[in-house]
């Protein structure tokens, strides 16, 4: 048998797309499974718009795009948002209406958990939720909103609970990344983002992944949670969200009237399978779109 380099075998991994050429071009076919992707940002960013898609689109068959799956979504900050849910899932039934169920929610799951512990115990019982496969679709998606709520005010800044905090980080994730691999499927977090304080050579003097540095309104930031959290996620996606003021000529009168206008943008900050690229995207009413791809 002829020695093969493992290095430029195709990649076989199934992936979910996000239901947008560019965007799935920018992330090498969309989101991948056996793997934790996480997406951070500020609010208001596109998250959680991102994560309500893929939960929807999880559902189609692989030959669309999707999974052919069911989806788990926990959520640990505010109120679930049922009514974007619906308004997306109306929307993707409409445009697929022979490969979508009659009600699209039958196959999407949701779960508040309040702190870290919490979620130990749920990930537990997701394993035999997994694998008992009492749902109509196996399960292919799991979605945590956002992961920074569970540490928030659990630990103090000691060096003692500092220490603690990090020994939990290794436990979620590792759970989470045990059932990505034993049931093939696509792990996706959220985080959020804080004000970066210190030099301009990143973390503590350390760069981690593409970018020199996070900029969101105006403002240069950091993933929340450090660098321990960064070392137990596979790939990092950073939303970022900019005003801009724009000048409208008015038809009526002979003057320019100022407005505001949002412009998005997604970066790939590290990932083990992804080059360099960055979109700028927009949400609407049918869902998160991108407008434009750079690589390098």
């Amino acid at each position: 048998m002829t020695p093969q380099n493992l290095l430029v075998l195709p990649l076989s991994t199934p992936k979910l797309s996000i239901g947008c050429p560019i965007l799935d071009g920018c992330l090498g076919g969309g989101i991948p499974c056996n793997s934790i992707t996480e997406l951070v940002g500020e609010s208001s960013s596109g998250k959680t718009q991102v994560c309500l898609q893929l939960t929807v689109r999880a559902q189609l068959p692989p030959s669309h795009g999707g999974l052919g799956g069911s989806s788990l979504y926990i959520h640990t900050e505010f109120s679930f948002p049922f009514r974007r849910l619906q308004q997306l899932a109306n929307h993707y039934q409409a445009s697929h209406p022979n490969l979508i169920g009659l009600n699209p929610l039958e196959d999407i799951y949701v779960h508040a958990v309040h702190d870290a512990q919490q979620m130990v115990h749920v990930l537990r019982d997701i394993e035999a939720f997994m694998g008992i496969g009492h749902t109509r679709l196996p399960v292919k998606l799991i979605v945590i909103d956002s992961i920074a709520a569970l540490f928030g005010s659990q630990y103090d800044r000691t060096p003692a609970d500092l220490k603690r905090r990090s020994e939990m980080f290794f436990k979620v994730s590792g759970k989470l990344k045990a059932l990505a691999n034993k049931f093939g499927v696509a792990v996706v977090l959220t985080n959020q983002v804080v004000d970066f304080i210190g030099s301009a050579d990143g973390i503590d003097g350390v760069r981690l992944g593409n970018l020199e540095c996070l900029h969101t309104s105006a403002r240069r930031v950091s993933p929340a949670l450090g660098l321990a959290w960064a070392h137990c996620v596979n790939s990092r996606v950073f939303l970022s969200r900019h005003e801009e003021s724009v000048g409208v000529n008015s038809p009526y009168a002979h003057s320019t009237s100022i407005s505001s206008q949002t412009r998005r943008r997604l970066n790939v900050v590290f990932a083990p399978h992804l080059a360099p690229a960055s979109s700028q995207f927009v949400i609407t009413k049918e869902g998160v779109v991108g407008v434009s791809t750079v690589f390098g």
